[in-house]
């Protein structure tokens, strides 16, 4: 028994110490460095893989020579050169063309290059082939779709369609692209190259937008968007036409921004869909769509939309030199671009106006302000935007003025309230006790008599349980969401006052606040407000009202110092400017006449002074008496 314990004693410690390569594989590890995963034998072959690139195609080349070679033998012995010879010599030219494109620096330095996307479209149909093969990860990519067809002409022609399965229209292609070429297309060519693409899309493509393309970056773009591509042999450019048929949601109504009159109609996702909305509610000719594709991998389109005859060139110009200069690979929302092409201040403040409401964007356009829609994303960006701004609502101008004064005193006063009041409380209970009247100081000292924490952290620990609420009540989907914020409130303010962790009062002032902010139209500014509370806070527990009065001068010195896209942030106060009736208060709509002065419109008037002409005519029948 002695000899089998040591025994084992030995074997336990030779296994410890005795290293044994793992008997299952090693787990994997993605680790850094620019280690591509080949093997020094692969890498080592890529220049061997040019140079045989570079062979196969000469060798492509010579066998196309060869063919055009033999056709005009064949054409010059049976005496047709007559009939095929305005074909050949187009054969020709483009055989000059592709030696062009091959000759062996240029070739060399194609094969090298790792940037397909930049080269121009060859007129060898084999060499746009592997070049999208190589694009596109072909055939290992399986919703790209590349169709090869052959055009019943005289001589015949061959043409490859491409496109993304997905996101065309299927029975698209196949009437209006794909029918007219192989049913229609009979006869003879007329032309060959350039000259032929022109033919082909006025003559045979029924589709509503066509154009032709010289390059493989916007082939890719068209390709991204939904397009469909054909290239012919012979030709140096492609047709790009319109095919895009993605599914896509429909309109709907405002979710974030619902109003009572208004409009109901609410963006998608779908950009053509959203500028369409947009030009039924605004019908003007001069509303002008400019569309510019954004990021270098994924090329996102930007519709930038705006009144040519109201709105500022400079004011148009700087939005489109912001959106064209940004260097991302991706961007999938508006604010996602907003953050991009917005100046860089200490307060998180929105400098654009984010809305999903089409009715919004068209009335800011006709004041002269620009809008911008990005493609995917069911909100628009509206520049500049002022602070004012962010307290209107949609439906202002729908009811009487008087309704609409008082719900925007609301909104303001619900903003001071919400950023001010718990930094108020704690200024004056804990500093300056004699600006409060005894009746209400000694309730005050009553209700936190038991309440073991300081006012501030009450304020700050009930603060913090409303925002997991808030946000908990949003993230939860459904009705479910909204009756647990509700619930959970109401459960955990009374729970904390009946456990005399918070007194009754801190409940109460926190409800009113959270209340306060959610009044506010616009959630960037809503969030804002709740944002600067903390800070209001923490300033006032550190020096009282003089704390709190610092904290508010240092938040009005940083919005006079802010622009939105050159226009200031607090106008028409700072600076001073001609304020018009649409400011903190709105007046009637026929007393409107001006647009706002800060934006330099083109055309300052906005309607006549006289607006409401039925006024200075008599009734009808009455200019009869």
């Amino acid at each position: 028994m002695e000899d089998n314990s040591l025994f084992k004693i030995g074997r336990l410690l030779r296994r410890l110490i005795v290293y044994r390569p793992p008997a299952e594989p090693s787990r994997f590890v993605l680790g850094e460095g620019f280690d591509d995963g080949r093997e020094e034998g692969t890498k080592s072959e890529d220049g061997l893989k040019a140079a045989v690139g570079e062979l196969e195609a000469l060798a492509r080349f010579g066998r196309r020579l060869e063919l055009a070679v033999n056709k005009a033998k064949t054409a010059l012995e049976e005496g047709e050169w007559a009939e095929k010879g305005e074909v050949l010599k187009a054969e020709c030219a483009a055989l000059e063309k592709q030696w062009a494109e091959l000759r062996p620096i240029l070739l060399a330095y194609d094969n090298r290059s790792e940037n397909l996307a930049e080269r121009a479209i060859s007129t060898s149909l084999e060499e746009n082939r592997r070049i999208i093969e190589v694009l596109y990860s072909l055939p290992a990519n399986k919703d790209v779709v590349m169709r090869h067809i052959t055009l019943g002409t005289e001589p015949p022609l061959k043409a490859t369609l491409f496109f993304m399965e997905g996101l065309t229209d299927g029975n698209m292609i196949t009437l209006g692209i794909l029918q007219p070429l192989m049913l229609l297309a009979g006869g003879r060519r007329q032309a060959g190259g350039e000259g032929l693409l022109k033919q082909i899309s006025e003559e045979l493509l029924p589709g509503n937008q066509v154009k032709q393309v010289s390059s493989f970056r916007e082939v890719q773009s068209g390709v991204n968007s939904g397009d469909t591509v054909i290239f012919f042999d012979g030709a140096s450019e492609a047709l790009l036409i319109e095919t895009k048929g993605w599914e896509h949601r429909g309109v709907g109504r405002p979710m974030t921004e619902q109003s009572i009159r208004g409009s109901q109609a609410a963006f998608s996702e779908n950009l053509r869909v959203n500028t369409g909305l947009v030009r039924s509610m605004l019908r003007a000719t001069d509303l002008v769509t400019e569309l510019i594709p954004v990021g270098s991998r994924t090329r996102m389109n930007c519709a930038v939309m705006y009144l040519e005859s109201v709105a500022s060139p400079k004011l148009v110009a700087e939005v489109k030199r912001r959106i064209s200069k940004v260097d991302s690979d991706y961007l999938n929302d508006s604010g996602h671009l907003e953050q991009f092409i917005e100046d860089r201040f200490v307060l998180p403040l929105p400098q654009s106006l984010s809305t999903e409401r089409p009715d919004r964007v068209a009335s800011h356009l006709a004041e002269g302000r620009v809008a911008v829609i990005v493609e995917g994303s069911p909100f628009a960006l509206v520049m500049p935007a002022l602070f004012f701004t962010f307290f209107h609502s949609g439906e202002d101008f729908s009811l009487q003025p008087a309704a609409a004064n008082m719900l925007r005193f609301l909104r303001m006063f619900g903003t001071l309230l919400s950023t001010v009041l718990p930094g108020l409380y704690i200024a004056l209970t804990y500093f300056h006790q004699e600006a409060l009247p005894t009746e209400l100081a000694m309730a005050i000292a009553a209700a936190r008599e038991e309440v073991p924490f300081p006012a501030w952290f009450e304020i700050l620990m009930m603060e913090i349980s409303f925002e997991l609420i808030r946000e908990a009540g949003i993230r939860i989907p459904g009705i479910l969401g909204t009756t647990i914020g509700i619930v959970g409130a109401i459960i955990l303010g009374q729970a904390a006052v009946a456990a005399r962790i918070v007194s009754p009062i801190i409940v109460i002032l926190v409800a009113i606040t959270g209340l306060a902010s959610s009044i506010i139209p616009e959630f960037r500014m809503a969030f804002f407000a709740r944002l600067s509370r903390f800070g209001l806070l923490l300033a006032s527990v550190t020096m009282g009202l003089v704390g709190l009065a610092s904290g508010l001068l240092a938040m009005t010195v940083a919005l006079c110092s802010m622009k939105s896209f050159g226009v200031p942030y607090m106008v028409p106060i700072g600076p001073k400017t001609v304020a018009g009736l649409d400011v903190v208060t709105r007046g009637a709509v026929w007393r409107r006449e001006r647009r706002p002065d800060a934006l330099n419109p083109l055309d300052p008037s906005r309607q006549a002074d006289k607006s409401r002409r039925w006024e200075k005519e008599p009734p009808v029948g009455e200019g009869e008496k």
